[in-house]
Formats: C-alpha cells, sequence, structure tokens
C-alpha cells in the first residue's frame, strides 16, 4: 500500500512540473528567437518563434504564446508567405478561445495583437472589405480592453487603413486624433515620429497630395509645437531661477555669499538668455529654409509635369500632320512610331499604381509560342533554345509576352550568324520567378548602361529606333509587381532579367 501511495505521489508531482518545464523551454526559446532576429536570421527566428508559441501553448502560458505566434506570422508575412501566416495566426486564435473556455474570462487585448497582424496582410494584398472587417474587429478588442496603448495603437491603425484605400477625410481624423493624443502627453517626438511615417506612407503608395498634405500639417505643427517647447523651457528655467532666488533668500547666512550667489544666477540668467535668442534665430533660420526647400520642390513638381503636358501636346500635334504624309516613309513611319511610344509611355506613367490582371499560365507552352515569333527574324544558323519547365505561374500573358518578345527582337537583330539566343526560366522562391533573356551578341556598351531604362537621355535617330522600348518595358514590368534590369556579370552579349513576384 505504501509503494502505491508512493508511487502515486511522484507521478503527481511529474504531472504538476510539466506546464513548468514546458514554460521554461519557451523561455528560453523566446530569447533565441529574439537574438536570431536582431542578427536578421529570419528564418531561424520564424522556426525559434514557432517552437516557443508550441512550448507556451502546452503551459497554457497564453500572453507569451500570442506574442510568439504573432512574431512567427509576421516573419512569413515579411517573405510574402501569406497562406501560411494566416493559418498560424488562425491556430493561434482557436488555442485562446479554448484558453478562454478552460479560464471562463474574455482576452481582448491578447485578441488585438492577432486581429492586427491578420489585418496589416490585408492592407498589404490591398484587400479592402477584409481590412474593413478586421479593422471594426479590431476596434471591438481595443474598447473591451481598456488598454490605453491599444487606443493609441488603434488611430494609428486606422490612420494607415484609411490612407491606403484612399479615405482621406477618415485618415485625416484618425490621424489627428493620434496627434492630439501625443500632444496632451507632451510626448512630442512620437508625433513628430507620425508625421514622418504619414509622410513616409505617401511616398510609397505614389501619392503626391498625402505627402504634399502631411508636409504642410507636419510643418506647422512644428513651427508650434517648436513654439510650445521653447515656452516650456523658458518656464522650465524661470522657475529654476526663482527657486534659485527663494533658496538664496531662506539661506541668508552672509551677505557677501548672497551676493556671490546672486552675481552667480544673474550670469546664468544672462547666458539663458542668450541662448534663448540664439535659439530663436536658428529656429528663425531653419523656418526660412524649410519654406525655401519646399518652394523649391514645388517649382520642381510643376516644371515635371510641364514637361511631360508638353512632351504629350507635340505629340499629339504631330499626329495629324503625320498622318498627312506617305506612310511608306522610313521617317514617317519613324516619327509615327515614336508618337504611339510617347503617348504609351505618358498612359503607363499615369497609371503606374494600377497593377494589371494576373491568370494562371502554362510557363512551357507559354515560353514556346514567344520565341516561335521571332524565328524568321534570326539571321543565318541562330540557335534558339527555351530552357522553361512544364508548370503554371500567375502571370499576365499579354504584357509579359510583350516585353519578352521586345527582348527577343532586340536579341535577333545584334546576334551575328551561327550566334545563339536563350529564353530561359527560374523559379526563385514560392513567389518569385524570372523570365531570362540571353544572346551572344555584341552585348551593350557600357556608357549606355545607366540610362538603358531611362526614357529620352540621349539624342537618337529616329529611324534606327527612338529608344523608348525598353523604358515602357520597364514600366510594365513595374505595374506587375516585378522588375527589368540588365545583368551586368553577363559579357558575352547581353542579358536581361525579367523579375516578377507572385
Amino acid at each position: 500500500m505504501k509503494r502505491v501511495t508512493r508511487l502515486l505521489i511522484i507521478i503527481a508531482l511529474c504531472y504538476l512540473s510539466l506546464p513548468v518545464a514546458a514554460q521554461g523551454k519557451g523561455d528560453d526559446l523566446q530569447k533565441q528567437a529574439m537574438e536570431s532576429l536582431e542578427k536578421k536570421e529570419y528564418i531561424r527566428a520564424r522556426y525559434m518563434f514557432l517552437q516557443a508559441y508550441n512550448a507556451y501553448i502546452g503551459a497554457a502560458q497564453y500572453e507569451q504564446a500570442v506574442a510568439c505566434g504573432v512574431q512567427a506570422s509576421a516573419l512569413y508575412h515579411r517573405e510574402n508567405y501569406y497562406n501560411e501566416a494566416f493559418e498560424l495566426l488562425y491556430s493561434v486564435e482557436q488555442n485562446l478561445i479554448d484558453g478562454e473556455q478552460k479560464t471562463g474570462r474574455q482576452m481582448p487585448a491578447l485578441r488585438y495583437p492577432i486581429t492586427r497582424e491578420r489585418l496589416q496582410m490585408y492592407i498589404k494584398l490591398r484587400k479592402s472589405a477584409s481590412a474593413k472587417d478586421q479593422l471594426a474587429k479590431l476596434k471591438g478588442w481595443a474598447e473591451a480592453a481598456k488598454v490605453d496603448s491599444l487606443a493609441t495603437d488603434l488611430l494609428y491603425t486606422q490612420a494607415n487603413y484609411y490612407y491606403t484605400f484612399g479615405q482621406t477625410q477618415q485618415g485625416d481624423a484618425a490621424f489627428n486624433a493620434l496627434v492630439q493624443r501625443y500632444a496632451e502627453q507632451k510626448d512630442y517626438d512620437k508625433a513628430r515620429a507620425c508625421y514622418k511615417e504619414m509622410i513616409a506612407m505617401g511616398r510609397r503608395s505614389g501619392s503626391v497630395p498625402l505627402v504634399t498634405r502631411a508636409y504642410d500639417k507636419y510643418m506647422a505643427w512644428n513651427d508650434s509645437i517648436r513654439a510650445i517647447e521653447a515656452q516650456e523651457k523658458y518656464d522650465e528655467l524661470k522657475a529654476q531661477y526663482d527657486t534659485s532666488l527663494q533658496t538664496i533668500e531662506e539661506k541668508d547666512d552672509s551677505l557677501a555669499a548672497r551676493q556671490y550667489t546672486i552675481i552667480g544666477l544673474c550670469v546664468l540668467a544672462l547666458i539663458l538668455a542668450a541662448a534663448l535668442v540664439l535659439g530663436a534665430v536658428v529656429l528663425l533660420r531653419f523656418v526660412m529654409q524649410t519654406r525655401k526647400q519646399k518652394k523649391v520642390i514645388e517649382t520642381v513638381k510643376e516644371h515635371n509635369a510641364l514637361k511631360t503636358q508638353f512632351i504629350r501636346n507635340i505629340s499629339a500635334q504631330m499626329k495629324p500632320t503625320l498622318d498627312t504624309l506617305d506612310a511608306k516613309q522610313p521617317g514617317v513611319q519613324a516619327l509615327l512610331a515614336f508618337s504611339d511610344h510617347i503617348e504609351e509611355l505618358s498612359a503607363l506613367e499615369d497609371t503606374l499604381t494600377e497593377p494589371y490582371e494576373m491568370e494562371e499560365t502554362n510557363v512551357f507552352t507559354f515560353c514556346e509560342g514567344v520565341m516561335d515569333q521571332v524565328r524568321d527574324k534570326v539571321r543565318d544558323n541562330v540557335s534558339l533554345n527555351v530552357n522553361a519547365p512544364k508548370l503554371t505561374v500567375k502571370i499576365n500573358k499579354e504584357h509579359v509576352a510583350r516585353i519578352l518578345l521586345h527582348l527577343l527582337q532586340n536579341a535577333a537583330e545584334h546576334t551575328p550568324a551561327e550566334g545563339k539566343i536563350w529564353l530561359d526560366f527560374k523559379k526563385r522562391g514560392a513567389h518569385t520567378h524570372q523570365f531570362i533573356v540571353t544572346d551572344t551578341g555584341c552585348g551593350i556598351p557600357e556608357e549606355q548602361r545607366a540610362s538603358l531604362f531611362k526614357p529620352f537621355s540621349e539624342l537618337k535617330d529616329l529611324t534606327q529606333g527612338d529608344g523608348l522600348g525598353l523604358p515602357i518595358c520597364s514600366l510594365e514590368a513595374t505595374k506587375m509587381n516585378g522588375s527589368l534590369s540588365l545583368d551586368t556579370d553577363y559579357v558575352k552579349g547581353a542579358r536581361f532579367v525579367l523579375e516578377l513576384h507572385g
């Protein structure tokens, strides 16, 4: 009987020690994850956060589990692994719901970061409706939690959502409330950071009105805050000065000591006054320079807009006249093509933030079809090679084909007889792939590489080409969330890389 009792006690102690051991393991794994994150070893950090999350869930430590799970999801999100990120957040949420049922209490403060991370992914994916639903849930969790830091974060998140989806009025309201909250707390540095983030947000989205409005608001607010800070500093110094005088009066040990103290305070007051005057001069100079720079920026923007409109007007005015000329003449053909390219370039620049639609495409069949279109354009005995796997990817067939056809036609034109031309497809990651066009032609001269994708960078004989083909292709690649570049390491001809991100 004693043996049975002893055995039961040992089993009970082991069972009770399991959560403690799991929590200790979770702490160690979380520490390792944070160290890897600081070293920018993101894959290892993600793995360690996942392990820590599982350990904390086993120990029913929901606060630490949510923190690690959201961190791991954010690292998936960082590498565009959205399916994995959403699945992990779902797992975290379900475990938290189980914890709420076991403990009999709601945990809105822990629901908040899960919903916030999911919202950030929907914003990045430009899914307005889904993001709106998550924002409503986020507001509910913040109100239920009744935590000041979450209320502040909610305002920032609301501003980010509204500005991202073009709801400027609501974005301004949320942003103003956020800045007002920081101003009431006299945390001016965070308020400044908010304005700078708003300006950066406008730059990332390519919204000139948002950048301009944010900059104007920031300058007006910054000028007023500098005055307030100067006044607060003055009041603080004045209070110190008054306190010093009171101390002198209370410590009336000797007339000589009092006189020395008064003299010292007077010198201090003069120094402070001089410092305030100097600060005012520096502040005034800074304001004047800032306004001057703002005016210069506005002038440059106006000139660029006028230049683009001027070029477009020239193209439009040339078209009727060119239509009356003999289209069979090479010069007229070149001018007509130049006019069309200008209009196309302007249209692409105006719609650069509007992405193309994508569809599932068989890579091998697609590449073979594009290569077939240039077989009759190459010189004698030029070898055409396609290296593409039989798999499907999401691309815009029309515009990818147009870019590749332009690159292949250039390769056919500059590759001599007996030369070679390749069209390769490479998968560089779960959501990244490349189309690579390589030839054994004369290559691109060193002095032309820097301006290869810049329109109107040099004078050209239009009958030999206007040089707008590659800039147009580069803009089309941008609209597909990709890029077009020249491989400068390849020296046996020319190699262009079209990289797309799914």
